[in-house]
């Protein structure tokens, strides 16, 4: 039987630990509780008068473990040992445990904390998971800025190859490369900001965002493909980001564009922008709900 005043005293020194969520208790070198938390209370189903003074060892499956554990602990062959087990309870099942043993900067005691293996494993994946969005955020910035660094000598040589050609259709060409680089650094550059930027929202005309997807349609599929327009110019501007509604537009016609692949190879694909809505008004989230007429 322990000392009869040294639960009472070791209560009053450890009565923070009952804060914790985690099972904690300290022990002595020999396995005799000094001091258990409400939290091991509760997972024991026992009070903290029953608790304290037993040996923690006998609550284990296997309490060689521990013993083990705090042999080492008391020898100073380690700082903290970890180690999994079962924690056996009164009226209940067993409960996985993860156990962490160590040392106090007092003598004679030892501190041991059982964290739950659905906890345990919960934190584990967190900590995954933060690391890999780390990773991936890092992964991302790299990526900008290696698609940063040519942006600019694209752009420079499309304007230079504008001066030198005399053709309209070809100078159409050289305008798309000059817009796509510029879009392409709006993009870059928001992938650089270190929070996300918000969205550039705007007066759209959605011919304007259609003739701009119809040109980018027009220089990837060169021939084989017709792309027809039938505005209507009744339709009002809107608020909205200009940018998001053509690269959304321009996914669209994508994939139109892919579905129409084998009569694009023959050469009698037919894509026509219509005058069609669903909606009565538009609006920056309807504004992309196309009636594709593929032909």
């Amino acid at each position: 039987m322990p000392a009869p005043d040294r639960p009472t005293a070791a209560q009053g020194r450890f009565h923070a630990l009952d804060l914790l969520a985690t099972l904690v208790a300290v022990v002595a070198h020999n396995g005799n509780v000094l001091f258990a938390n409400a939290a091991l209370e509760d997972a024991l189903g026992s009070s903290r008068r029953v608790i304290e003074g037993s040996s923690l060892p006998a609550c284990f499956t296997e309490p060689h473990l521990l013993r083990n554990a705090l042999e080492g602990a008391g020898s100073n062959e380690f700082a903290a040992l970890r180690y999994d087990a079962w924690l056996l309870r009164h009226n209940a099942e067993p409960m996985p445990v993860h156990v962490v043993v160590a040392q106090t900067d007092q003598p004679g005691e030892i501190v041991v904390e059982l964290l739950p293996q659905e906890q345990q494993a919960r934190q584990d994946r967190e900590e995954r998971l933060m690391d890999q969005a780390q990773a991936n955020k890092e992964l991302i910035r790299n990526l900008a800025h290696e698609i940063k660094n040519p942006l600019g000598g694209i752009r420079g040589a499309a304007q230079l190859l504008e001066m030198e050609i005399q053709g309209r259709d070809l100078k159409e060409y050289t305008r798309v490369i000059i817009h796509e680089a510029d879009r392409l650094q709006t993009l870059v550059d928001r992938l650089l900001a270190p929070h996300r930027r918000p969205h550039l929202v705007g007066d759209v005309n959605i011919h304007e965002v259609c003739e701009r997807v119809r040109s980018l349609v027009l220089a990837e599929f060169p021939r084989g493909l017709k792309v027809e327009r039938e505005y209507d110019i009744s339709i009002p501007e809107f608020r909205g980001d200009r940018e998001q509604l053509i690269q959304a537009v321009l996914n669209i016609a994508h994939n139109a564009c892919q579905a129409l692949a084998d009569r694009i190879a023959a050469g009698d694909a037919e894509l026509v922008f219509p005058r069609a809505w669903r909606g009565r008004s538009l609006s920056a989230s309807s504004a992309t709900d196309w009636h594709w007429n593929c032909m």
